[in-house]
């Protein structure tokens, strides 16, 4: 498959739209939002803001990387998966924030290689994993598309209980619109 016969369609340039879009609605529930509130629990879940803002960064960074050097080697590290969850005292929204940015334009940097979305790239080997298994391209970038779209969900719920503030309405009012 050809995806650089023109630039400016086609399913590629769908994948990374979406991706931007969905980048868009999962810092939605970001804005404005103070340390205590992004590592404030809301919900009976473990989540916080400032542990999802670091997960996807991070789940993102990992799905790049097994993109990038498809290593028929590779084991998943379980300790960095869950690591992955774990916002330390050391580490402040700002930042968490700014790494996930760095992810964003690293995974923009590599998506902007990608010459077909066929070509099958080994993941890392997990214990849920009966054997090596192959995703296509497209798949990893599909897969990077759910993580995030999953995990806006879980901070809109979040924000909504820390403060009512709601991403439909927070998109509506971005959009001119009066809710009251």
């Amino acid at each position: 498959m050809d995806i650089t016969s023109n630039p400016s369609t086609g399913e590629l340039v769908d994948i990374v739209a979406m991706l931007s879009d969905q980048r868009i609605t999962f810092l939605i529930p970001m804005r404005g939002i103070s340390e205590e509130q992004s590592r404030t629990r809301s919900t009976t879940s473990q989540l916080t803001l400032g542990s999802l803002v670091k997960h996807v960064a991070s789940v993102e960074a990992s799905w790049i990387k097994t993109l990038q050097e498809a290593d028929e080697d590779a084991v998943f590290n379980m300790d960095e998966g869950l690591e992955s969850h774990t916002v330390h005292p050391e580490e402040t929204f700002e930042q968490l924030l700014q790494n996930y940015q760095a992810g964003a334009n690293t995974t923009a940097e590599a998506i902007a290689t990608i010459e077909d979305l066929d070509l099958l790239i080994p993941l890392p080997s997990a214990p849920w994993q009966s054997g090596r298994e192959y995703w296509t391209v497209r798949r990893i970038l599909l897969h990077i598309l759910r993580e995030t779209a999953q995990h806006s969900g879980h901070a809109d719920i979040i924000r909504e209980q820390l403060d009512g503030a709601s991403t439909t309405l927070t998109m509506g009012a971005d959009a001119g619109m009066n809710f009251d």
